[in-house]
């Protein structure tokens, strides 16, 4: 185990919180990019699929609370959208 990997998950750890409650109570998706999303989540599998390969220690768990997070903002991306396109249809409705 490395101390500066533990750090580096645990800080990024730390931000996706964040992350997830301003998405989930905003219901909007402004700055958030879903390519972004994508690539991190892809990061963290390629992490965990070296711990289990060739390293598999405790900060394993770090890697897969992370994908955790990373995973409930990319559904709360597309419920996001989902919302953004009914208030868009209620708005239009309303002008007609």
């Amino acid at each position: 185990m490395s101390i500066f990997e533990f750090i580096m998950l645990a800080c990024f750890g730390a931000a996706w919180p964040v992350a997830l409650y301003k998405a989930y109570v905003s219901k909007r998706n402004d700055g958030v990019s879903l390519l972004f999303l994508y690539v991190v989540l892809l990061g963290y599998i390629s992490g965990i699929l070296h711990k289990l390969i060739f390293n598999f220690d405790f900060i394993i768990l770090l890697y897969v609370l992370n994908f955790i997070m990373i995973l409930a903002n990319i559904v709360l991306y597309y419920r996001n959208f989902a919302y953004g396109k009914m208030k868009k249809r209620e708005r239009e409705k309303n002008l007609v």
